[in-house]
């Protein structure tokens, strides 16, 4: 396979495969790997590096997802005051301490293993910025369904502690949203969604029920010998995007025999809507993402706080 940053497709010359489980219950059928992409480092802005797992070429392909960016600030990095309109996102951090910052008075720090999940809705306005020199995390952009795309905005915020987790095997998985390993989480985005993190200790393995008509990829952090979808696949190596084709079960398995393989796991309900993305908006047309930028320079709409940012 190529690693030099080139998407990489693994097809059979005629249709994806599809192969059953290795698993106990032999009537899954397990999600083979359709496409590899390789999130590269770059710069953004002054002080921050990112990632971009996911951006507008993957959208069609990863409804409902948006954007998936894996960042690190400076310390004299961050984001000021900004908007959003029309969405959901996670932050996960990895690393250090983010604090977010909203107009309406909030402040908060996510720090390492926290998340927090924030629904832009009909308009937000927040600033972030690093609480640490050392920090990474991610952040996901969920879309919503053109009905609930000016629902009310709203912020919760997880802290590690809170986040059930669950150990099997030597497969231990922090349930995020969804459930695994017998742990259901308690939280919910207005797009339903599954987002776990796995390690796997070396030589174990997983087999990670899937509702079907989901789309599904994972997003390796840690090792280079995950092997997925089948067990005679060539291993992925990490901050690789590892997109699955149809089934109901994705199998994972880590060849290494030192090394612990960590992933996150995320799955959603496709939408099957028109999407247009544009800066810091997710709407379902250019006219809304026009409208979004009228809203916010005139501080209406559900950006009336934008009058003392």
């Amino acid at each position: 396979m190529e690693v030099e940053g080139e998407e990489n497709i693994q097809r059979t010359t005629s249709s994806i495969i599809i192969t059953m489980s290795a698993s106990c219950d032999s009537d899954r059928v397990t999600r083979q790997v359709i496409k590899n992409v390789l999130a590269k480092l770059q710069k953004e802005g002054e002080g921050a590096l990112v990632r971009n797992g996911i951006t507008e070429i993957h959208q069609a392909l990863l409804d409902p997802f948006v954007l998936l960016v894996d960042f690190s600030f400076s310390l004299t990095a961050g984001f000021a005051d900004h908007p959003h309109r029309g969405f959901e996102s996670v932050t996960y951090m990895l690393k250090g301490g983010i604090i977010h910052k909203y107009l309406k008075g909030n402040e908060s720090t996510i720090k390492a293993g926290d998340v927090q999940w924030m629904t832009a809705g009909r308009g937000i306005i927040h600033s972030e910025f690093p609480e640490e020199e050392v920090n990474n995390g991610l952040q996901l952009w969920i879309n919503l369904p053109s009905i609930h795309r000016m629902i009310e905005p709203k912020n919760l915020e997880l802290s590690s502690l809170e986040i059930p987790r669950a150990e099997k095997d030597g497969v231990e998985v922090k349930v995020i949203a969804g459930d695994s390993l017998g742990i259901k989480s308690p939280y919910y985005t207005t797009t339903p969604i599954m987002f776990l993190d796995f390690t796997l200790k070396p030589g174990s393995q997983t087999h990670q029920t899937v509702p079907e008509s989901w789309t599904a990829f994972a997003y390796i952090l840690e090792g280079d010998e995950g092997v997925f979808g089948s067990l005679n696949s060539l291993a992925i190596q990490a901050h690789y995007v590892v997109v699955f084709g149809p089934g109901d079960l994705v199998s994972v398995w880590n060849k290494s025999t030192s090394r612990a393989l960590r992933f996150l796991l995320i799955a959603g309900e496709p939408i099957g809507e028109p999407l247009v993305q544009c800066g810091p908006f997710v709407m379902s047309s250019q006219d809304e993402i026009d409208m979004a930028f009228e809203d916010y320079r005139n501080a209406k709409n559900g950006f009336e706080l934008a009058k003392s940012s």
